[in-house]
């Protein structure tokens, strides 16, 4: 695929968007930014919400393609994840069908597989077709996006990539994230990757840097040009002197999902 012009991004006032907007345009991309919150430093920005179809078909209109970050990212009442994460999304891609956009790439999660056990003493890393095991209402929205990618590829021919993404801050903060952790610059090369590669269909691939303790299966995401530079194993002596090993008696250490499967972090809005 030509390395698209203009890409929506949306949920581009989040923490993830926020890091994306300073590094994707490197990659030749002019960005067109869209959130329920204002950017100050955007001001020309779309300030909208996902429930609002005119502003997101507007939003829309025009561009290459999507990269879709909006949403609530933690767990929150069913009510709020069906309304941002479920009817958010599926307003998305109709805007996108409806203005002849040709490729989305989906914030998916590793929460979609969140009960999956980690892999332990030498096991294989975990595959990409793995059973989805969502661990909250939120992991069940990014099982349902996926979902939903694949019947508007299949029906309407529109393109996406579904990230199941592990951890993207500066660097990790947790031993458990130094099996999932991807770094600010690998995710935008993965992005980038998702944006320009040649006939993904609906491709699903994980989300993280070439991780020493590496959980799970990059061929996917390497499949589409995607080469992870990073590893967080120069954090591992710190945060192991800090809090320990894993414990093989916690389920939050044990599963994909970390403390989402036990005590999962609450949408504070």
């Amino acid at each position: 695929m030509p390395a698209p012009r203009t890409v929506l991004l949306t949920g581009a006032a989040g923490g993830l968007g926020t890091l994306m907007r300073g590094l994707l345009p490197q990659y030749g991309y002019e960005l067109r930014l869209f959130d329920v919150r204002p950017i100050e430093d955007a001001p020309e920005s779309v300030v909208a919400d996902l429930a609002d179809k005119e502003a997101l078909r507007e939003a829309v209109r025009g561009v290459d393609a999507v990269l879709h970050l909006a949403g609530i990212s933690l767990e929150a009442p069913f009510e709020k994840i069906l309304r941002a994460n479920i009817e958010g999304t599926y307003n998305l891609y109709e805007a996108a069908r409806q203005e002849g956009v040709r490729r989305v790439v989906f914030a998916s999660s590793n929460h979609a597989v969140g009960f999956t056990p980690a892999p332990r003493d030498g096991a294989p890393l975990i595959p990409i077709d793995t059973p989805r095991r969502p661990d909250t209402f939120y992991g069940l929205s990014k099982s349902f996006g996926e979902d939903l990618a694949q019947f508007y590829w299949d029906k309407h021919g529109l393109e996406t990539v579904s990230v199941r993404i592990g951890s993207c801050f500066a660097e990790p903060t947790n031993v458990r994230m130094l099996s999932v952790w991807m770094s600010p610059a690998d995710g935008a090369r993965l992005f980038h990757a998702a944006l320009t590669a040649e006939d993904v269909g609906h491709t699903v691939v994980y989300g993280s840097s070439a991780n020493t303790r590496l959980w799970w299966d990059l061929s996917t995401a390497r499949a589409l040009g995607y080469e992870p530079q990073d590893d967080s194993e120069p954090f591992a002596e710190k945060l192991i002197a800090e809090q320990g090993e894993l414990d093989p008696e916690n389920p939050a250490h044990t599963h994909l999902g970390g403390p989402f499967v036990s005590d999962p972090p609450i949408w504070p809005y």
